[in-house]
Formats: structure tokens, C-alpha cells, sequence
């Protein structure tokens, strides 16, 4: 492989659902890569065991696949680095930590782990004060590896001084040395911390570009002394901006489920489009020279670039991500739409299974998520109650009285009707108003809402009445009719 190949990874901890922001980072560390004609690798970070989720590890996999983040090296397709489970690189750690004690940049630490807890975090009530095993005689310390006691390795880090590194986002970013404390990297059990699992891992699998999310900003000095005691070149890092939700009082904060949906899956759930969804989630911190907000997944490829990137927090607008899902809707081939929409409507062994290409190329336009659709159509598997002042219509001039009139003489008629289908349906009302000289529109609200219900509804009377079949349409017009009287 070339040295110069980019490489980037998303490296997700397998502790429950996705949420959009982990995908955004993996679409972004995706498209650096293939925008570059690099490689993207999927790495499992489960370090902390505490947090691991049964059949989250699967969630990954289905989420990447679902959004076409295809992964070049990873757990489930092996590649030269592996392997790619960090749980099971395990025994790699130990020695480069050793190799840090020994060159004085890490320590042998004895304290109790409730000082500390298992991620590396100080949790006592001073997180400033220095750990007392940190000048402990080296021979002393060896000591009392040898014998048997428990111990963790600590990153010595010289609180003198600053650090600077420079970010492809936010710039050159300056950290004071005596804020950064003295992380844990290896754990009494032997596992790695998440940071230092990073950094090794980073280095060994060749990764050129560090993508990940702007928290890390801070604690990044810490990977940089890590790198240089070792005397490793430091990757390209590209911290990403938050993502913020809006809350009812207009104000905003981090995203959480509060705000909605937040996990790629819930969304999907909802109806709304992979390709709609990583569309929008490409827009949240990343923008083209141009205007444009559609762009196929082929086109965000070959147009990524990471100076696009913003520094500034986006916020997750649910309002945008509907409208571009419908336009992606409207943009479906009938067929697919049919048969996707098909999954959402819940209509399996009904009349309405009959007819849903029909129904499909009527909601298609109307539709902006497919979880609307069953809603759309409730009134076709079951009449809703409704009131007679919904025959009241200013723009085609209906009220209750005109309206019973109407189907009094419409009845008969449709009840004689043998060709039952939406041409000869429609065809009837139209020559009915023709020959009372009255605007179809009259007619066909007064119909519509007999057979339905409903004041808005997918496709007019013949539809409706085809849909339901004569039986129940003849049914509904007599309900009508009594309701009127």
C-alpha cells in the first residue's frame, strides 16, 4: 500500500443504538477517504465492558450497510491489520505501556480503583490533586508488580508548559500542560483505556485521519505526548462540530431523544429514507460552494471536501429532514415507492391490498414520511365518525341539505352501476352534474365525504368507491343519507 493512502476509521463503541451523530462521524470519516481515493476501516471499540450492549455490534453493521458506508477493512471482512475488535487485541497493549513506564512517560499505579474508575476518569472529590503513586521509586514500583499487586498504568504527563496541535476544523488549538491529568491507559484487568486503545490502534492500522467529535478537543494534547514518547507521527485530526437540537422554547442544546428521533434506526422506523437521512446528516457541519441540498450519494463523494467543514454547531432541524424526504419520495420510481410503502400502510389480506398500486401513485406526491401513510388511509379500512357540517364547502358551494339531495338521486344510480371502477364511477357523477347544470366539484364533495369521512383524502370518489368495493361504498352512502335526514 501506497504511504501516502488515506485511511480513516470509525471506531464506535457497541453500547446501544446509533445515534446520528456517531453517523455523521462515520459518514464524514467515509467521504474524507473515498474522496480521496482512500480506504475506510471499521474498528470495534468495546474496551469498556460495563457499557456493552448485546446485538449492538449487529446494529452497527446494519446501520453502516443501510447507508452505504461500506466498510474496506473491518471485523466481518478482515484486511491486513486486523484484528478489529479491540477485546481482541488485548494482549497488543500491555507491551506498549511497559515500553512508556520504562521510558518514564507512564507509572505503575497501586491506588484503590474506587479513586478512579474503570474508563481512566479521577471520580475523587479533587481531580486536580496528583495521584501519590506518580514518584514512587521505579525499583520500588517493579517491586511491587512483581509480588503480585493489583496495578494499573498511568501516562505521566508534565504539567509544565502548553500544548499545540493544529485541527483541519477549528485551527491551531493551544491546551495548558497542568489542566491535563494523568490518564489511565492500561486497567487492572489488562484491557486499554479508550484513549490509549485509540492511539495504538490509529498508529498500528496505518490510520492517516482521526475523525471524531469536537469533545475531544481538549484531551487530544494527551494522544499527542502519547505519540511522541513513542516517536510516532501524529494523524490529521478532524474534529467535528456538535450537533444541537431545538427546544420547544426556541433555545438549543446537545440532541437528545427529547428533541425526537435521534438513532439512525428510530428514523428509518419512522419513514423517513436512508438515502434522505445521510443526505441531511451530510449538510450538519458540511456545506458545498454551491446552494444545492440534494445531492446523490455518488455526488457528496467525488464533492467532499474537508475544508467545507464548519466550525460552528449545527442544529438538527426535523422540519428540513422531512421536506427532503419527501423530495427523494417524489423522486422514487412508482414501483419502489409502492413497495416500500407497502411495508409502512399495514393493509395485508384487505380490499386495499387490491388497489395499492393505485393508492401509491396517489400518496406518492402527498407523502413527505411513510409512517403519515397508514393515517393517510385509515378511513379506507374503517369509516371514521364525523359530523354533517363537514358536507359544508364554501369553493363548491355544499351544505348538509344540498348535499342529502345529491345522493338521494346519486344512490340509485351507482346502485344500478355494474362496471365498478374509477373511470365509470367518476364518469357517472360527472354526467350527473351535467345534466343538473351544477359544477362537478358540488357532486363529488358531497360523495367524497360520504364514502370517506374525511375532508382530505388520497385520489376522489372513484377511487375511494373502487377501493372499497360497491357493497361497502353503496353502505357508507346510506349511512350518509340517514345521517342527514
Amino acid at each position: 500500500m501506497s504511504s501516502n493512502t488515506v485511511r480513516t476509521r470509525f471506531a464506535p463503541s457497541p453500547t446501544g443504538f446509533m445515534h446520528v451523530g456517531n453517523l455523521r462521524t462515520a459518514l464524514y470519516a467515509y467521504l474524507i477517504a473515498k474522496s480521496q481515493g482512500g480506504k475506510f476501516i471499521l474498528r470495534i471499540e468495546d474496551t469498556d465492558r460495563n457499557r456493552y450492549v448485546e446485538g449492538a455490534v449487529d446494529v452497527i453493521y446494519r446501520t453502516l450497510a443501510t447507508a452505504g458506508l461500506l466498510h474496506d477493512e473491518g471485523p466481518d471482512v478482515g484486511g491486513e491489520y486486523g484484528p478489529y475488535v479491540q477485546s481482541e487485541r488485548k494482549n497488543m497493549y500491555r507491551p506498549y505501556a511497559e515500553q512508556l513506564v520504562e521510558s518514564g512517560a507512564a507509572y505503575y499505579c497501586f491506588c484503590d480503583k474506587t479513586e478512579h474508575d474503570s474508563n481512566g476518569e479521577d471520580v475523587s472529590e479533587n481531580p486536580d490533586q496528583e495521584c501519590c503513586c506518580r514518584n514512587l521509586d521505579p525499583a520500588i514500583a517493579k517491586a511491587r508488580v512483581a509480588a503480585g499487586e493489583p496495578f494499573a498504568i498511568r501516562q505521566k504527563i508534565n504539567k509544565e508548559g502548553i500544548s499545540t496541535y493544529s485541527d483541519a476544523v477549528f485551527g491551531e488549538i493551544t491546551i495548558e500542560n497542568k489542566v491535563l491529568d494523568d490518564q489511565i491507559l492500561l486497567k487492572r484487568d489488562g484491557m486499554p483505556t479508550y484513549n490509549f486503545a485509540n492511539v495504538i490502534d490509529d498508529h498500528t492500522m496505518n490510520i492517516t485521519h482521526v475523525v471524531r467529535g469536537s469533545e475531544y478537543l481538549p484531551s487530544t494534547p494527551k494522544y499527542n505526548l502519547l505519540y511522541a514518547a513513542f516517536g510516532w507521527q501524529p494523524p490529521e485530526y478532524v474534529h467535528l462540530p456538535m450537533i444541537m437540537g431545538r427546544n420547544e422554547d426556541g433555545t438549543i442544546a446537545k440532541l437528545s431523544k427529547r428533541h425526537g428521533s435521534v438513532s439512525f434506526e428510530s428514523l428509518a422506523a419512522e419513514g423517513y429514507l436512508p438515502a434522505a437521512i445521510v443526505n441531511y446528516i451530510a449538510l450538519l457541519g458540511w456545506s458545498p460552494k454551491n446552494d444545492r441540498e440534494i445531492f446523490s450519494f455518488e455526488e457528496l463523494v467525488s464533492m467532499f471536501k474537508i475544508s467545507g467543514l464548519n466550525k460552528s454547531a449545527a442544529v438538527f432541524d426535523y422540519d428540513k429532514l422531512k421536506w427532503m424526504n419527501s423530495e427523494y419520495i417524489k423522486a422514487m420510481a412508482p414501483a419502489e415507492f409502492a413497495k416500500c410503502s407497502k411495508e409502512f400502510a399495514k393493509i395485508a389480506g384487505t380490499n386495499v391490498e387490491t388497489y395499492w398500486d393505485m393508492l401509491a401513485g396517489l400518496l406518492q406526491p402527498r407523502t413527505e414520511i411513510l409512517s403519515e401513510i397508514p393515517g393517510k388511509i385509515a378511513f379506507l379500512l374503517e369509516q371514521p365518525e364525523y359530523d354533517t357540517s363537514l358536507f359544508n364547502n364554501k369553493k363548491s358551494k355544499c351544505n348538509p341539505e344540498i348535499a342529502l339531495t345529491i345522493l338521494q338521486e346519486l344512490l340509485p344510480m351507482y346502485e344500478a352501476l355494474e362496471n365498478w371502477t374509477p373511470e365509470s364511477i367518476t364518469e357517472l357523477v360527472t354526467g350527473y352534474a351535467q345534466t343538473k347544470e351544477m359544477k362537478l366539484g358540488l357532486p363529488m364533495w358531497a360523495l367524497r365525504i360520504a364514502v370517506s369521512g374525511c375532508a382530505v383524502t388520497p385520489g376522489g370518489p372513484g377511487e375511494i368507491m373502487t377501493v372499497l368495493g360497491k357493497p361497502e361504498a353503496i353502505k357508507r352512502i346510506n349511512q350518509a343519507l340517514k345521517m342527514l335526514a
